[in-house]
């Protein structure tokens, strides 16, 4: 392959990288404008997105799985730990503060890097943990204003610490069912289960499942079109091409879009503290990034 096109072939997933975090990081905007309750929002997101989900997988016709043991297995996995991921978030906002969970959600790359190293054996770079470390403290800044230590919110703030390693160990479990298919069939299966579990949440719950009326369905769709169906396909996709470690960092991405979007649809003030942070989650990540010969060679993505 030469340089130009090895450029390239890096170029697309991290293109779809970027985006997809940017989709997720729209979900704090949906999610605030929705009229049904946080569990039941959660579940919306994941089974309005079935449908699209289902017609990329038809139309992708991405090649035959390879293993279909392990696919199945790791794409259970991921729908498992992305289901606790979205509960646990939701609790965690209701028993801490925003700030305090978003902060402790991101600390989901820290779970990847262990995983990578330790039960992959995966070799880390100098630059992946020292844009990791970067990264962690661009996204403390980020929330610097209003985050609070309170013993009243350790429950809270421990579901927080939840929510990361379940996003961790969804990133983790797509990543090794890329080694044996594609990514829309994978989010899909995963997606799907993911809304099985949920509906279950939401309605023992006892909290409301429906909107109320007929525009609170248009979040919903927001939130399954955009940052579900689109972000995480993206991120499947990403997963398959780059390596994992560099791919997780996609969740501090995910914070600074959100801490964005704030400011441009609700007004949310940025100071000073905040705009540090946002560079330096940009610098982490840009420093963190793979060499042009670190992307997955040709052949070695079963998805393509």
């Amino acid at each position: 392959m030469n340089h130009t096109a090895a450029r390239h072939r890096f170029a697309i997933p991290f293109g779809g990288l970027v985006l997809g975090a940017i989709f997720m990081g729209c979900s704090p905007i949906f999610v605030r404008m929705t009229d049904v309750g946080p569990f039941s929002s959660a579940f919306w997101r994941v089974a309005l997105a079935l449908p699209p989900l289902w017609f990329w997988q038809r139309l992708a016709r991405e090649p035959a799985v390879t293993n279909r043991s392990a696919f199945l297995k790791a794409a259970a996995f991921a729908g498992v730990a992305f289901a606790g991921d979205l509960m646990f978030w939701h609790l965690s906002i209701l028993n801490t503060t925003i700030a305090n969970a978003t902060l402790l959600s991101t600390m989901a790359p820290v779970w990847v890097f262990l995983a990578a190293f330790a039960w992959f054996g995966q070799r880390l770079r100098g630059v992946e943990v020292i844009g990791l470390a970067i990264c962690l403290l661009g996204g403390a800044l980020l929330i610097r204003d209003s985050f609070e230590i309170d013993r009243t919110r350790l429950v809270g703030d421990l579901q927080g610490v939840a929510t990361s390693l379940f996003f961790g160990l969804y990133i983790v479990g797509i990543n090794e069912a890329r080694k044996y298919g594609g990514p829309a069939r994978i989010t899909f299966l995963s997606t799907a289960i993911t809304a099985v579990l949920l509906l279950g949440v939401a309605i023992t719950s006892g909290e409301q499942v429906l909107p109320g009326r007929l525009a609170g369905w248009i979040p919903l769709f927001g939130l399954a079109l955009v940052s579900q169906a689109a972000g995480q396909g993206l991120l499947a996709y990403a997963l398959g091409k780059l390596p994992v470690a560099f791919s997780s960092l996609v969740v501090f991405l995910e914070a600074l879009a959100a801490a964005a979007l704030g400011w441009l649809v609700f007004s949310e003030r940025l100071g000073l503290w905040q705009w540090l942070g946002g560079c330096l989650v940009l610098f982490g990540i840009w420093l963190a990034r793979p060499t042009v010969a670190e992307a997955v060679p040709d052949g070695s993505d079963s998805g393509n």
